[in-house]
């Protein structure tokens, strides 16, 4: 059995029935993006301290051995006699020892400020992902609906075809159809199965998405509550371009790059300062001689001590300085750019999202008309009063306008997706 009429068993088995807010329930908590992006906030979250900016001392504890083996050479004054003697020292040593520094011209406040900044960006991208996860769900959970409602729209034309070589071939066993008319039909139904037949694996391929992005094995027995592309009201574009300056998620982080880059000028700048180290500790040796007047001996007691000093020359700090200064310059610019995008990806959205909710309604309207046709087709049909191929004509515009309605319907629910994700409200998809 292939991997297809594997997934096709599938849906025709008996499935669990999930809406859109279920499926992106379970995607925010299986989609591996997701599961990522929280990951990585986790790990910016660890490093937002003092701590890691630098401004906790550090304390060392360390012991040693050490040896020092040499041979000595010893000549008598009275007697001239000269004597080789092997000696061996050792010294063991333990110590603790604390350092800090206490001022480095705000560079540790910088870092810190820095890391507070990377911290909410991991929180801003976690955001990112989801609100991505949303959008790609919701685009993927209605484009199975669609996917579904054309293979309905297909089966009921394989059903309508498979009605009229019955009808055929009753009229040609009693002599009012000719065996042309029989094999016509029967070309149309072939053609409408193997349509039908074609339209699985669409179907398959848009549940394996959906599947795909819940963060679920592939053929799960599932299947959807949705039996049409459903529309939200209509925005106002001002309003929403008030919420794509004020909401928009790549706009936020491209102003909290602009404080990093802020940060980073102030962190080279801290070399213009003096700087502050303060030490302590306390330490312990054992001393064994091998020679000489003295066995051995121990030292123990405290140290401590201060350092104060600036940096007078430095050839990296004025590059370092310059290209801060143009970080700050260049992230200021990408933050006006990424402004002109926004503004105007929001206006061929907004056009295409009118013009395509104007076209739903003229489909729809246009479905009524072919659905009227069809009738009247159907009932000509039956009293021998239309040809076949008039009858196959009226069934072709019948889909045709079912199809137009249900892609028209798609293209503007996927305005009405960016739309809301750009504005920062496709959450609203969660209620």
């Amino acid at each position: 059995m292939t991997i297809i009429s594997a997934a096709v068993g599938l849906f025709t088995a008996s499935a669990q029935t999930l809406t859109l807010k279920e499926c992106l329930d379970i995607g925010l908590e299986n989609n591996y993006q997701i599961r990522i992006a929280r990951t990585d906030e986790q790990v910016s979250a660890n490093n937002d301290s003092w701590a890691g900016a630098g401004g906790m001392p550090s304390v060392d504890v360390s012991a040693g051995y050490s040896g020092n083996m040499y041979s000595r050479n010893m000549t008598d004054q009275s007697g001239g006699v000269t004597a080789t003697r092997d000696v061996l020292d050792h010294t063991l040593s333990a110590s603790v020892g604390a350092s800090w520094t206490v001022f480095n011209g705000f560079k540790v406040q910088a870092t810190r400020e820095r890391l507070r900044e990377l911290h909410a960006q991991g929180e801003l991208r976690t955001r990112m992902a989801i609100e991505d996860f949303v959008a790609d769900m919701v685009a993927a959970y209605y484009n199975l609906v669609r996917q579904t409602i054309r293979m309905s729209n297909l089966n009921y034309s394989v059903e309508l075809s498979r009605e009229r070589v019955r009808i055929v071939q009753e009229r040609y066993n009693i002599g009012n159809n000719s065996k042309l008319d029989l094999k016509q039909a029967q070309v149309y139904l072939n053609a409408d199965s193997a349509a039908s037949l074609k339209q699985h694996e669409s179907l398959t391929s848009a549940m394996i998405a959906v599947q795909r992005l819940m963060g679920e094995s592939m053929f799960q027995n599932y299947d959807i509550r949705d039996s049409t592309i459903q529309l939200l009201p209509s925005r106002n574009y001002f309003s929403i371009y008030t919420d794509v300056m004020e909401n928009n998620l790549s706009l936020i982080k491209a102003e909290s790059d602009t404080r990093l880059a802020q940060e980073e000028m102030r962190s080279v700048n801290s070399r213009n300062y003096p700087y502050l180290r303060l030490s302590a500790g306390y330490g312990y040796s054992h001393s064994i001689y091998g020679s000489g007047g003295t066995t051995d001996r121990d030292n123990w007691g405290p140290d401590f001590g201060a350092t104060v000093g600036i940096n007078l020359i430095d050839g990296k700090h004025q590059t370092e300085r310059r290209n801060a200064r143009l970080g700050i310059v260049s992230s200021v610019l990408t933050m006006e750019d990424l402004t002109v995008n926004l503004v105007t990806q929001l206006t061929d959205l907004w056009q295409a999202y009118e013009n395509n909710m104007q076209l739903v309604n003229l489909e729809r309207q246009n479905l009524l008309t072919a659905q009227e046709t069809h009738q009247i087709a159907c009932e000509r049909y039956l009293i021998g009063d239309l040809s076949g191929i008039e009858m196959r004509e009226a069934q072709e515009t019948l889909l045709d306008a079912e199809e137009s309605l249900l892609q028209a319907e798609y293209d503007a629910k996927i305005c009405e997706i960016s739309l809301l994700q750009i504005s920062g409200h496709v959450m609203e998809y969660m209620k």
